[in-house]
């Protein structure tokens, strides 16, 4: 288990029709590899997440709660396929494309639990909750099924309050200190598909 990519945005309009009532909305959702296997550059990690990195809503992103949102590349397959069949355009996603900070390998939602203790380096962190996908997902993709495939594959990722703070680098060794394992990230989101009325995805 490793960490490859860590990434950050800044806030810029996002465009799209993939809303009723919003032609343009603000996001970050846009994040670019600041850190990799290639390039395995320090980057600072404070309680709030990477240095430098935005959000904007903070109602539903970033905060001591949600400071880092972590990825598995093992999906990223899926949605190369998915996106270029659904658009009819070649895709591949970049490291940070799904609005990940941290794009880790082997490690997956069914693996990981809610107050997990993540070791990465010499940082720690624990597992907080699932992301779960809006329009602006969609927007991002240019397709406006992709909050809808995100939680109905499960391969929503997971975000991670941050518990000891310091520098990181891609390449770092992840090791996972269980917690109290009641509920798992797979399990949160078979939950959530369960009791969400699916029109909210379109929301």
């Amino acid at each position: 288990m490793r960490l490859l990519s860590i990434s950050s945005g800044k806030v810029l309009p996002l465009l799209g029709n993939h809303h009723p009532d919003y032609k343009t909305v603000a996001s970050a959702i846009h994040k670019k590899s600041v850190s990799n296997l290639q390039n395995p550059s320090p980057v600072e990690i404070t309680a709030l997440g990477v240095r430098g990195d935005e959000q904007a809503d903070l109602n539903v992103h970033g905060g001591i709660e949600k400071a880092i949102y972590m990825y598995p590349a093992e999906h990223y397959g899926f949605w190369n396929e998915l996106l270029t069949r659904e658009t009819k355009k070649p895709t591949t996603l970049m490291h940070g494309a799904i609005g990940e900070n941290f794009t880790i390998e082997g490690l997956l939602e069914t693996e990981v639990f809610v107050g997990d203790k993540l070791l990465i380096g010499d940082l720690e962190f624990v597992v907080v909750k699932l992301r779960e996908p809006c329009f602006k997902f969609n927007a991002a993709m240019r397709y406006k099924g992709a909050s809808k495939a995100m939680l109905q594959s499960g391969f929503s990722g997971w975000y991670l309050r941050v518990i000891k703070t310091g520098v990181l680098a891609a390449g770092a060794q992840i090791t996972v200190a269980p917690g109290a394992r009641d509920i798992s990230i797979a399990q949160q989101n078979q939950k959530l598909l369960n009791n969400r009325n699916q029109k909210d995805l379109w929301e």
